[in-house]
């Protein structure tokens, strides 16, 4: 009997040294393999999807990747915590919120040695002084896209949009602060300010445009100009080139009394796994020729001034999508806002949505 219960026990031990070798071995392949993966978030079509692949076959990584369609939609997501990202695509007001909230840490940018080929001018901007958070994407502008088939007088100020001829054939794009900051810009104001009697006044222009608005949209707006069912839209300049790409009777133009002009950039976050493998992926994208693959696959201006020799000049000669100095000059960067005041926008947009309709 006592033989028998000696030889339980060793079987018993060696059972539960075996679940212990299992438990390490498991625990083993689980680090290797967040070690080897890398796990994006981005805004959707956002990126040439071959350029994955040569990443992954050049540095043996694995990309997850992920898709976003608001800065707001990232943001919400990445406060709730328990989210796995180690690189992110946030606009430039946003990074300024995320390093308020200690969301994302600094880089080491001698990791990013890439980062030579970037142009000065998009480097070291108010919203990260020393790129000390984030590295530039790609970057572009709001503006006006129209179809020379349906318009007689092309539209080039953004008073133009109040012309009693374009009744019902323009597409308002579905953004707070985008709509907001075009009446602010044609009352001489700021796209970022906080001034109540502005906003009211800002709100009480869009109005004017109520018998002029066809529909206020998102992205299906590239799907009505495609197919010549609006005459004149709302866009960003990227969103432009994709549709200019498909009718040849479009044209994009960037008011030269002012815009607003957007940054999107890498950033890491604080809860990254993988930061060796963020810093590789930014680094890789910076390559020149990378760079230069994927602004002709995603159609937004490149801030990689390595990359446009790689660029069609009929592309980097357009001062629609690479706008003169004169008119950079009077471009707008959306700061932050307090979330009072965002809601404020967001509150009087909505109320002008409802006069639309």
């Amino acid at each position: 009997m006592k033989k028998l219960l000696a030889a339980i026990i060793a079987l018993i031990a060696v059972i539960a040294g075996l679940i212990a070798w299992n438990h390490q071995l498991t625990a083993k392949q689980s680090t290797t393999s967040a070690t080897k993966t890398l796990v994006i978030y981005n805004w959707g079509d956002y990126i040439d999807p071959s350029l994955i692949k040569k990443f992954e076959k050049q540095t043996g990584y694995q990309v997850d990747y992920e898709t976003f369609d608001s800065n707001e939609a990232m943001l919400t997501k990445i406060e709730q915590g328990g989210t796995r990202y180690d690189l992110v695509v946030p606009s430039e007001y946003t990074i300024q919120r995320m390093k308020k909230e200690h969301l994302i840490q600094p880089l080491n940018l001698r990791e990013i040695p890439n980062m030579k080929y970037l142009a000065p001018q998009f480097l070291n901007q108010n919203f990260d002084p020393h790129n000390k958070y984030s590295v530039p994407y790609f970057w572009g502008t709001l503006g006006i896209i129209y179809n020379d088939q349906l318009v007689k007088n092309p539209p080039k100020h953004w008073t133009d949009l109040w012309k009693p001829e374009y009744r019902n054939q323009e597409m308002l794009y579905d953004s707070a602060r985008d709509m907001m900051a075009i009446a602010l810009i044609t009352q001489g104001h700021s796209v970022n300010t906080t001034n109540t009697g502005e906003l009211q006044a800002a709100e009480q222009k869009l109005r004017g445009l109520s018998g002029n608005t066809k529909a206020v949209v998102a992205d299906e707006m590239k799907m009505y100009m495609k197919q010549d069912e609006a005459a004149i839209g709302i866009t960003y300049s990227g969103d432009a080139a994709e549709m200019m790409a498909v009718n040849h009777h479009l044209h994009y133009v960037v008011p030269s009394e002012g815009s607003n002009i957007w940054y999107d950039n890498f950033v890491i976050p604080k809860s990254a796994k993988n930061v060796k493998a963020a810093n590789a992926f930014i680094n890789f994208m910076l390559e020149p020729k990378n760079a230069a693959q994927n602004a002709k696959y995603v159609g937004y201006a490149t801030p990689n001034q390595g990359a446009m020799k790689y660029l069609d000049k009929s592309v980097t000669n357009n001062k629609a999508f690479y706008p003169d100095k004169q008119t950079m000059k009077h471009l707008q960067v959306y700061r932050d806002l307090p979330k009072k005041v965002n809601q404020e926008y967001n509150d009087l947009f909505l109320e002008f949505k409802m006069f639309v309709k």
